[in-house]
């Protein structure tokens, strides 16, 4: 039998810690003890659910692959890997943008770490055109977030890095290429940056940005290997952090129009002066007022919820709403976030994935306040041996109700050489929790297929890049490839995928609210941009319908808070609606 594991804490025990220390690694050995029990019962949920996907990356022509850095000596080298999903030339198929990053040692050649853009020919068929797109070289690439941020009703790009942020303006026609337009637009960010977002805060109908950024740490001043308090893992020498270290201050560019942005984030009220460890990012409109809100996901510190006012301004409402931290008041290492409305109620939930022996975290909206049902929901104990990254909900099978994937990974490679790997490999599976439709979820990715793989996974984008009507989704992974997995789940139901043309300059119409009704049922989604885990997923709504072959209605909620309706809209199509004119 193997011994239960014990949580070490990545940096010194606060006051008060050391009795959730022992709770949890009392919840650690039950879950350990469960395991085999677990994975009988996943097996038989999959076969119940019937929820499938392929690994068809190599016959669809994707081969990417992160700089090798083996032994993770910094921080730095552990947490990069977003991935967009997003149709950049317009011709109805998804593309797939995969950010590289480089290592200490190949800082210096910028050209060593390329990422790749994967244009769609058509039958999951992608070639690489990263170079002759001009977005091959970003530099120390981290995450990534898709936008039309001019209105000209093509998506640019806008990519997060260790010391220079890019922005590449797609310039849309036949050209099928980027520019780079950073300094220009005034974008360039500077330090660690890490989760990204396109959004309307002020309805004044264009997109601001927002950008959270991680750590004050720079490559001619580097924390040594295995130094230090905060430099353990398990009594073995690991990298520095993130406790220990500096952070850095929030960004948030105000668009002034014309191509050109203002730094802006201590006056609207989400600069983060205490400077914490932001990660991932999530615009969602938490109330239901018409005006978004903004999440973000903070590693080992308090989550901030900025509720927006209205005004130009933001109040971080974290505590109060419930969100800031986990059920027992821990601080969490926050990296992912998924939103969506799994329970079908009108309501935007939160999912976070977080560190090890820190279980993932489910906070339900409440309406005024969100409960953590994390436990309750059956997504808790099955996720505390692993390190969660990007998340997404997505109706897989069809059936209308949203469920849940997340990918796992360590960031230290050193868990090998522990007698405890066993319980917390480097290498880690994706999870898939199915929806049961009643507040709870099945995991039913353990017993088999490509989510069964272990890997060193960070980011995911989801999205149906073969026009089938299920959606699939691509993971970028460290020490590995990435992976393109084909949805081939049967006896799917019946679906609908709305695309929102918007008045420019908001053509994407980030921020709108979409309802589908279909008898007693009713769904919701919100268009946004920057998703999961520094990606982006299709902006293009998936909704399932289940046995309906029709919508009842559909209703938008505009940015700018006008409306329109459709009725009696046939299934099994990509619907483009475009917004009326005032």
């Amino acid at each position: 039998m193997r011994k239960p594991w014990v949580r070490i804490s990545r940096g010194p025990l606060r006051r008060g810690e050391a009795r959730r220390v022992l709770a949890v690694a009392a919840i650690a050995a039950a879950a350990t003890l469960a395991a085999a029990t677990l994975a009988a019962m996943a097996a038989e949920a999959q076969e119940a659910s019937m929820v499938r996907f392929r690994d068809v990356t190599t016959a669809a022509g994707v081969d990417f692959e992160h700089p090798p850095a083996p032994e993770k000596k910094y921080i730095l080298e552990a947490a990069s890997g977003g991935v967009a999903v997003f149709d950049f030339d317009r011709d109805g198929d998804l593309d797939v943008y995969l950010v590289n990053s480089l290592t200490v040692e190949t800082a210096g050649e910028p050209r060593r770490g390329p990422s790749a853009l994967y244009e769609n020919h058509g039958g999951m068929s992608f070639v690489d055109v990263a170079e002759k797109a001009g977005v091959a070289h970003p530099g120390w690439g981290v995450g990534v977030c898709v936008a039309d941020y001019d209105g000209d009703g093509f998506q640019d790009l806008y990519v997060t890095g260790v010391e220079r942020n890019r922005l590449y303006r797609n310039l849309g026609g036949e050209a099928h290429a980027f520019a780079d337009v950073t300094a220009a637009a005034g974008v360039a960010g500077g330090g660690w940056s890490t989760g990204c977002g396109f959004a309307d805060y002020d309805r004044d109908g264009d997109l601001d940005l927002f950008v959270s950024r991680y750590l004050r740490i720079g490559l001619d001043d580097l924390p040594e290997f295995g130094k230090g308090r905060t430099c353990t893992y398990r009594d073995v020498p690991v990298h520095c952090g993130p406790r220990g270290l500096p952070g850095m201050p929030d960004l948030f560019y105000r668009n002034d129009g014309g191509g050109r942005f203002t730094e802006a984030a201590r006056e609207v009220g989400v600069d983060d002066p205490d400077e914490m460890f932001g990660l991932g990012v999530a615009w969602v409109d938490v109330d239901g007022d018409g005006w978004l809100d903004l999440f973000v996901a903070n590693d080992t510190k308090p989550n901030f919820l900025y509720r927006n006012r209205k005004d130009g301004t933001f109040e971080d409402m974290a505590y109060l709403m419930g969100v800031a931290v986990s059920e027992d008041g821990k601080e969490q290492g926050s990296m992912g976030v998924a939103v969506g409305d799994y329970l079908n109620q009108g309501r935007p939930s939160l999912f976070v994935t977080n560190f090890a022996e820190e279980y993932n975290v489910f906070y339900r909206n409440q309406g005024s306040y969100f409960a953590d049902v994390s436990f309750r929901s059956g997504v808790a104990l099955p996720s505390l041996p692993y390190v969660g990254w990007g998340t997404s909900f997505l109706d897989a099978d069809n059936d209308g109700w949203l469920d849940l994937l997340l990918v796992n990974g360590h960031v230290y490679p050193q868990m090998k050489d522990l007698k405890l790997a066993a319980s917390a490999p480097y290498r880690q599976r994706a999870m898939f929790f199915h929806n049961r439709r009643d507040g709870t979820f099945e995991e039913v990715a353990a017993a088999e297929g490509p989510l069964a793989a272990a890997e060193v996974s960070r980011g995911t984008a989801v999205g149906d890049l073969d026009g089938d009507g299920r959606l699939d989704v691509v993971v970028n992974n460290l020490d590995g490839k990435a992976r393109v997995l084909r949805n081939e789940t049967p006896a799917a139901g019946h679906w609908l995928l709305v695309k929102l043309a918007g008045k420019p300059p908001s053509t994407d119409a980030v921020g709108a609210l979409i309802t589908v009704r279909t008898g007693d049922e009713t769904r919701t989604r919100l268009v946004r941009s920057g998703t999961g885990y520094l990606s982006q997923d299709d902006m293009r709504q998936h909704f399932g319908l289940g046995a309906a072959a029709r919508v009842d209605s559909i209703e938008v909620r505009w940015p700018d808070g006008s409306a329109s309706k459709r009725a009696g809209v046939a299934a099994d199509r990509v619907l483009v609606i475009e917004q009326p004119s005032p």
